[in-house]
């Protein structure tokens, strides 16, 4: 076996395949659009090969950048791997991106070539015509595309179908380069550019051993977005890591999600907050309880819910905190106290929460969270942003921008965002996914969001609160049965005042509520806007 550095992502898988090649790595679950697919660790890196070598003919060269724009399909990690064999910058972009923040992306990053699927074509065209950088669109053709776009564009298909191959001349396996540029979720802005070294890729490794706790015989699934760090660090790096299988489904499916573990037999998944209360808000069926999943691995589960979903569906929760950007805590499963999202990996990272002066704030008290590696100085590099990089490491910590709270023994808590801050109401502060539990409940409510807008009263600092609900497909809201809900559920002050009637929630590639889409959306005039005061004179 040659020797392969496992600091490179493509290295680990041709590791695999030299170690397995017939065993089948990953699965891609369609959703029934057209029927799932298995790949093998030889199918994964031959492909991958095809796709470098397609790539590099075309023009590109070493530093230059492949964006995608499309859900989670293999050419995604095909695509991962050849730029990572060939010294390119990979840039995962949200597929739900339009517009101005699809346009900012690729032109931010700077993108020689995008691939993309035919559905997201149009909004792709339309803006790479403006973007000087871009020289070629790659299409991504699925059995269920306009086949005839294959003699408008090249496709990847073209390259995957063409002969196998095991090598590459001029392979730039270079673990000091770049490997991909992640963007933030943009909830409170333009999205930030991460740059993420191919270093990374070790410590996935390291986590999938000691926090993640997968062994031989685990079964991986998520539905999270490749283009998102979670996904690639929770269940695709890992697997590729440890050589286990991963199941990964185009979409996330809070309605599917059990039966999908149970065909594949998933032991654990990975989630965030926002998915959980969607999957916790659907009818409880008899079988619940009866599915394979051991563990979902979650970042930010609802305090409201944490001990009935374990229950009601059987499983335990490990609870953790990072983001790209770095800085990281867990809590191991049955340890600590149940809305905490832990402490950092004692030895290895060091932490500390401070006032707006960075003086430390004794327990109970809410501050910033400062975090860094023991003996070592934070780096976070924005691409083309270095004030914003400088300013996220002042001082030699890692600034996260949330505001926590410890308790006496250490265990951290979740307050809100620094940017945004909390929802206060008449002096107190209000927890949104207490309210969001409540009226999650209701029969018609399948996902539900809450946040504040400046409060009618100009109270400095006070909200009033806004409940966007979409309701399940095939039935409607009704504003005042809601409101009745909440009534019935909370206390009078975290009853909402607005009830925001949406088709869908719109979604960070993430998963998580974008409430700033909302807010801009949101006028008290507008007729999906339903006041509490009007339905109780009703």
């Amino acid at each position: 076996m040659s020797e392969k550095n496992p600091a490179l992502m493509f290295h680990q898988l041709e590791t695999r395949m030299e170690e397995k090649p017939e065993f089948v790595g990953l699965i891609f679950e369609n959703g029934g659009l057209y029927r799932d697919e298995p790949l093998t660790y030889r199918q994964l890196v031959t492909n991958t090969f095809k796709v470098a070598k397609g790539l590099r003919e075309s023009g590109i060269g070493k530093g230059d950048v492949v964006a995608t724009v499309m859900r989670n399909h293999p050419e995604m990690v095909y695509l991962m791997g050849a730029t990572n064999l060939l010294g390119y910058v990979f840039v995962p972009i949200d597929p739900r991106s339009k517009g101005e923040k699809l346009a900012y992306m690729l032109g931010d990053s700077k993108a020689k070539a995008v691939v993309t699927t035919a559905d997201l074509l149009p909004e792709v065209e339309a803006i790479a015509k403006d973007i000087p950088a871009i020289e070629r669109i790659w299409l991504n053709l699925k059995p269920d595309a306009d086949l005839s776009l294959a003699s408008k564009y090249p496709t990847i298909n073209e390259l995957v179908d063409g002969p196998d191959i095991y090598e590459l001349e001029d392979r730039v396996d270079d673990p000091t380069l770049p490997m991909e540029i992640i963007y933030t979720s943009g909830v409170t802005g333009n999205p930030k550019g991460v740059v993420v070294k191919a270093t990374r890729t070790l410590m996935y490794t390291a986590l999938a051993r000691m926090v993640w706790g997968y062994k031989e015989d685990s079964i991986l699934y998520t539905g999270l977005s490749l283009t998102h760090g979670n996904a690639q660090a929770v269940t695709l790096m890992s697997a590729i890591a440890l050589g286990i299988r991963a199941v990964i489904s185009q979409r996330f499916t809070k309605s599917r999600i059990w039966d999908i573990c149970r065909r594949y037999g998933c032991t654990t998944f990975s989630l965030l907050g926002g998915m959980m209360s969607g999957i916790y808000n659907e009818p409880p069926r008899p079988d619940d309880a009866d599915n394979p999943v051991e563990v979902v691995i979650s970042a930010g589960t609802p305090i409201a819910i944490w001990e009935d979903f374990e229950k009601r569906f059987n499983v335990k929760i490990l609870e953790w905190y990072g983001a790209v950007e770095g800085g990281f805590a867990y809590k191991p499963i049955d340890q600590g106290p149940i809305g905490s999202f832990g402490k950092p990996i004692e030895g290895l990272m060091e932490y500390k929460i401070v006032d707006e002066n960075d003086n430390e704030v004794p327990p109970g008290v809410t501050g910033e969270l400062l975090m860094r590696a023991v003996n070592q100085k934070p780096e976070v590099e924005y691409h083309g942003r270095p004030e914003d990089s400088e300013k996220k490491t002042r001082g030699g910590w890692l600034r996260t921008g949330d505001m926590v709270h410890r308790d006496e023994e250490g265990w951290l808590f979740f307050d809100y965002r620094k940017e945004g801050g909390g929802l206060r109401r008449q002096g107190e502060f209000i927890i949104p996914s207490y309210v969001e539990k409540v009226i999650g409940e209701h029969p018609d409510v399948s996902e539900v969001c809450v946040y504040g807008i400046p409060a009618a009263s100009g109270a400095p600092g006070e909200s009033d609160l806004v409940a966007a609900v979409a309701p399940f497909e095939g039935r409607t809201i009704d504003p005042a049965s809601i409101f009745k809900k909440a009534a019935e559920g909370l206390e009078r002050n975290a009853v909402p005042s607005y009830l925001q009637v949406v088709d869908e929630i719109p979604k960070s590639a993430s998963e998580k509520y974008l409430d700033r889409v909302l807010r801009d959306q949101f006028s008290p005039d507008a007729e999906n806007v339903y006041r509490l005061e009007d339905c109780r004179s009703r």
